[in-house]
């Protein structure tokens, strides 16, 4: 794959009639899994800057199109995915995955959408409604829960993407946007939006712990509220509060919900 190419005809569109080859190549790579977007290494995520560029590059090499897929019809620059049962992924009509967007076998579409350049782990599920945008990471056994959307990250192409790590539960109607990132195992109830800059405020603890774009692991987060004093008067604006974490001692397939109904939260 030539990563230099493609960085060049992003800088210097002059070149891209000499990058188309390896801009369709890192695209088919993407629909295949063989790269990705962002890649954990160790405690850290690295983005892949060249791979976003060759997304960017791909919009300007393809012309519209219409498809037929069975009783719907499509136009757009690109094709949703194809040979879906040899990716061994369930997709429920008519949810709708782009091509350049990878699911792992086993992975679960309800009637959802997935943009290109997203990455969804093994025994996830999209769930009736979802959205995930361009080049979320989802990670592994992961539920977006129904109407959950995750946003897309595109541009600029070093931003890093929303990243959902393994194990988590993200409530109905719940939004992560921004590049955001939600760790390991973390549970968003209902109606949680989690930006760059929504105030995170840890109430476990007897002293607030405010932090921003980061849900630690096992975390269990509910949408509330917080005074903020303008011109005009105080008022109170939305903030995520993080209630407790999910217990050790839950099993693994039935603590996403027990984790909520602990402490009294819908999902």
């Amino acid at each position: 794959m030539d990563k230099q190419l493609i960085s060049q005809a992003f800088n210097d569109r002059s070149l891209l009639p000499k990058a188309k080859n390896a801009v369709f190549a890192a695209i088919e790579a993407l629909d295949k899994g063989q790269i990705r977007v962002a890649e954990k290494n160790g405690d850290n995520w690295i983005v892949n800057a060249w791979v976003k560029e060759a997304i960017l590059l791909y919009f300007a090499l393809t012309n519209m199109q219409t498809w037929d897929a069975g009783f719907m019809q499509f136009r757009d620059l690109i094709p949703v995915k194809s040979d879906l049962e040899a990716a061994g992924i369930r997709v429920v009509p008519p949810a709708i995955a782009r091509y350049g967007s990878y699911l792992e076998p086993g992975a679960i579409m309800m009637p959802s959408y997935v943009n290109i350049g997203a990455y969804i782990g093994t025994g996830s599920m999209v769930d009736i409604y979802a959205a995930v945008g361009s080049c979320a990471q989802i990670g592994r056994n992961v539920h977006l829960a129904a109407g959950a959307v995750i946003g897309g990250v595109l541009e600029p192409a070093v931003a890093s993407p929303v990243i959902i790590e393994d194990g988590c539960f993200i409530g109905s109607h719940s939004m992560v946007l921004e590049g955001a990132h939600i760790g390991e195992e973390a549970v968003l109830g209902a109606n949680v939006t989690i930006t760059a800059s929504t105030r995170i405020v840890d109430v476990t603890v007897p002293e607030p712990i405010i932090t921003r774009g980061y849900v630690p692991p096992r975390s269990v987060v509910i949408p509330g509220t917080m005074p903020k004093r303008f011109e005009a008067g105080t008022f109170n604006i939305p903030c995520s509060l993080i209630i407790g974490k999910r217990k050790e001692s839950t099993d693994r397939r039935t603590s996403l919900n027990e984790a909520l109904r602990t402490f009294g939260v819908q999902a």
